[in-house]
């Protein structure tokens, strides 16, 4: 399911929304710039690369501070192709808006990075020997999609169904869209543990910016709250 749009207005504009996602833009144009072998030393130094944590030896044969920790933050904002870079900035856009709306625009920012921190994290605790950088704002946006849920399980989202090359649009409560990709995530997760050697997708990452957007939602609430027409 490929969500369009989410008919829940924001009250206020989602001024740190897209402040991120005009962030985000600049550094994948940046990237665009870069020869080949300049983006892959880029996403070394900028990626988090869990071996660069673990093995000294292996680190300093590429030049790498070995306990940086800015690479669990840039991170969040290297795309590795224009798919990886509009998927990720739509699903922020629609998202993003109404959990700022929620907790306001600094705790929305600070909600975001703190979420992205801990998902890379998961993904370190999972992938611990992994030399391939990860990079993609995947983690935060899916703890934006967690705290969405908790904010508005009722709210409907407007999906795009593929069937056999036929488009269906369909209209699905939030509860069921992101319970749907949260176990989707699992059930990759557990049968594909050595897809990151390979270059595959951080699923423990979604799992744990997902968790944790849900877990540490209630740290960053309003006192007062103007409920949405779709919240009821």
């Amino acid at each position: 399911m490929i969500p369009l749009n989410d008919i829940n207005p924001h009250q206020k504009p989602p001024l740190m929304t897209g402040a991120i996602i005009i962030v985000s833009a600049l550094v994948f144009l940046y990237e665009k710039s870069l020869s080949k072998d300049a983006l892959q030393r880029f996403f070394a130094i900028y990626g988090m690369v869990p071996a660069r944590y673990i093995d000294l030896n292996w680190a300093m044969e590429r030049a790498l501070l070995q306990y940086n920790p800015l690479p669990f933050i840039t991170n969040m904002f290297l795309h590795g192709g224009w798919m990886h870079f509009f998927v990720n900035m739509w699903t922020l856009w629609l998202f993003g808006d109404n959990v700022e709306d929620h907790v306001g625009h600094v705790g929305f920012l600070v909600f975001y990075i703190l979420c992205g921190v801990i998902a890379n994290m998961a993904h370190f605790l999972f992938n611990i020997h992994s030399a391939v950088p990860i990079i993609g704002a995947s983690g935060a946006i899916a703890a934006v999609m967690g705290a969405y849920m908790l904010i508005f399980p009722r709210a409907r989202i407007v999906v795009l169904v593929p069937v056999f090359f036929i488009p269906y649009f369909l209209e699905v409560p939030a509860f069921f869209y992101f319970g749907l990709w949260l176990l989707i995530q699992i059930f990759s997760a557990l049968s594909s543990q050595d897809s990151l050697s390979s270059g595959g997708v951080a699923w423990w990452a979604h799992i744990g910016g997902f968790i944790m957007g849900v877990f540490l939602l209630s740290f960053f609430r309003k006192k007062k709250r103007i409920s949405f027409l779709y919240d009821n």
